[in-house]
């Protein structure tokens, strides 16, 4: 960190909470360990502060990416795609009734 001075945001804060919790998960530190330093984490004021939260803990690889679930296809889409492909078959026989039955008048007028 080149300038630890500099004022922390919230996502800082939380970014090291995150990391302490995966440390807790991995058994390095136990929940009253981790609860001091979450306290001391949204108490920080400056990175320099945040970084002493973690300084004795090693860095973590970055979480794994997860395969790309099959995603399912909301009810909503489902939904409109019906609606729509019926009326469009009730447009296509409206459309088709109506020139039957404009060629069945028109042959009986002939």
């Amino acid at each position: 960190m080149d300038q630890p001075w500099i004022r922390a945001s919230d996502a800082d804060r939380d970014r090291v909470v995150a990391t302490l919790r995966r440390h807790v998960g991995d058994g390095r530190l136990n929940l009253d360990e981790f609860s001091e330093r979450a306290a001391s984490a949204y108490r920080a004021r400056t990175l320099n502060e945040l970084n002493e939260l973690t300084r004795d803990l090693p860095a973590l690889d970055p979480p794994a990416p997860r395969a790309m679930a099959h995603r399912r296809v909301p009810m909503l889409t489902w939904v409109v795609v019906a609606v729509v492909l019926g009326a469009a078959l009730l447009t296509a026989s409206g459309i088709a009734t109506a020139t039957a039955m404009s060629d069945m008048m028109g042959g009986m007028c002939q």
